[in-house]
């Protein structure tokens, strides 16, 4: 490893700046030693953690973070700026996460692989089991500070792998609430290490051959690079963000998908990797569609996250202030309409926006926007709405809202889309589906059994007895 990490940094709130905590960062020599730790506590097989011990663990996990639920939702609201009624449906998600972990274990199973099938297989029997592939390094993003630890750690917890955990640096302390948590519920020491590592010192960890596994949640720029850093035999997971397209057909049912599609669009400020970006709708409805989508965006609250009332939070920093409003300003310079919104607020948040008919090639029509924008493109026929919205080298999932069962039929397969949602939202996910991105978006699938599968190696034991 090379460079010494600064001696801190400082958590600040996302809405209005305030200091929360000075935290240390992880030193080079902190980050070797607790990787060493994880390595030796995976060799020794003799300690591995058994089943009955994961799951008591991850059970008494669940009842604590239940018991301080309230806390936690206003911790997650305040560092990371999504507000609190969504925070709070985050921590309830993330208690159904660790009890989704629970009932995926027994699924590590191996199975029977057939033998006497031929004269050289005699005389055998074989059957394949599944175990801990090794230390996991996880390094997550910010936008859901609790719940992206469950997916990345508790996977790895269940999965039977020591896991070192680096959070993003705008939220660590969710994070930090969900190692000290594991602790406190009788996880033994060592098998999940918090790291608060610099750029440098976490590429190091990536690329030494200690690491079985790399999970991480972030840009496609990092997170591509990152897998290229990794020790030969190494896996990953990789989760980065999408374009959602929505398309919208004549028959669509317009006063179910418009709530919809402004939550999608607008949650989190759009800080979500599946939030609805782009909607093509038929040019037939698109003028009623438009007036309709634009109220309700108007209509949405923006401010502090931690009052009850806050629909739509702030960004997480100044610096995506600024850079979202420049994507919208070169959109409308380009040629969009603008519809509404195309300010920020505040120093930290931007009203919700909505673009009609950028150029294809702006920035918010082909790149991840993350941020509360959201554009609409009228389309004449199925076919062009299709291609439009597979044209950027991105795909997560993607939605079309149709009464037409055919239309629903063909889009769905036809949409590049990991996952393809009929009337309902592109950001729509349970914790226990397949999710993930494809080209650019990402690599594997998420979801927690999923991720858990991954995290496991399959291996053969092969007997041969003459008594057969």
């Amino acid at each position: 490893m090379t460079g010494e990490a600064p001696a801190s940094f400082h958590v600040t709130s996302a809405f209005d700046e305030v200091r929360i905590e000075t935290l240390a960062h992880t030193s080079e020599a902190v980050a070797h030693a607790a990787l060493e730790v994880a390595y030796g506590l995976h060799k020794d097989r003799a300690g591995w953690l058994s089943v009955p011990v994961r799951v008591a663990v991850l059970k008494r996990f669940a009842a604590l973070v239940g018991e301080q639920a309230e806390a936690l939702a206003r911790q997650a609201a305040r560092e990371g700026g999504k507000p609190l009624a969504d925070s709070r449906v985050e921590i309830a998600r993330a208690i159904n996460g660790v009890e989704v972990a629970i009932a995926e274990i027994p699924q590590l199973h191996g199975t029977e692989v057939p033998m006497g099938q031929t004269a050289s297989s005699a005389q055998r029997i074989a059957h394949t089991f599944r175990e801990p592939r090794g230390v996991v390094l996880a390094i997550s993003a910010f936008n859901h500070p609790f719940n992206l630890i469950i997916h990345q750690v508790i996977t790895a917890i269940a999965a039977g792998c020591p896991v070192l955990v680096k959070p993003a640096t705008a939220t660590p302390l969710s994070c930090r609430s969900v190692v000290e948590l594991l602790a406190q519920a009788g996880l033994p020491a060592g098998w999940c290490q918090l790291l608060l590592t610099t750029t440098a010192v976490t590429e190091a960890l990536v690329a030494d051959p200690r690491i079985s596994f790399l999970t991480f949640i972030g840009s496609a720029k990092v997170g591509w690079h990152l897998r290229s850093k990794l020790a030969p035999g190494a896996a990953c997971a990789l989760e980065h963000g999408g374009v959602a397209p929505v398309i919208v057909d004549p028959t669509a049912d317009l006063d179910d998908a418009i709530p919809l599609l402004v939550r999608g669009g607008f949650y989190h400020a759009g800080q979500v990797c599946v939030s609805v970006q782009r909607i093509y709708v038929h040019q037939s409805v698109v003028a009623d569609f438009t007036h309709r989508f634009v109220a309700a965006a108007q209509a949405l609250r923006t401010g502090d996250p931690l009052d009850e009332t806050t629909e739509v939070g702030p960004l997480i920093s100044r610096t995506e202030v600024t850079r979202v409003d420049t994507w919208v300003q070169e959109a409308v310079a380009a040629g969009a309409q603008l519809l509404c919104g195309g300010h920020a607020l505040g120093p930290t948040t931007y009203a919700p926006t909505v673009l009609l008919s950028p150029p294809d090639d702006a920035r918010v029509s082909c790149e991840e926007v993350f941020g509360p924008v959201v554009a609409i493109y009228p389309y004449a026929h199925l076919d062009e709405a299709i291609a439009r919205a597979n044209a950027p080298d991105v795909f997560f999932q993607a939605s079309i809202f149709t009464r037409d069962l055919d239309t629903a039929l063909s889009a769905s397969r036809r949409l590049a889309g990991m996952a393809v949602l009929v009337n309902d939202h592109s950001a729509f996910r349970v914790d226990w589906m397949p999710f993930g991105g494809h080209r650019q978006s990402g690599l594997g699938l998420g979801g927690i059994g999923h991720t858990m599968r991954d995290m496991s190696l399959e291996r053969m034991v092969v007997f041969r007895s003459r008594s057969l």
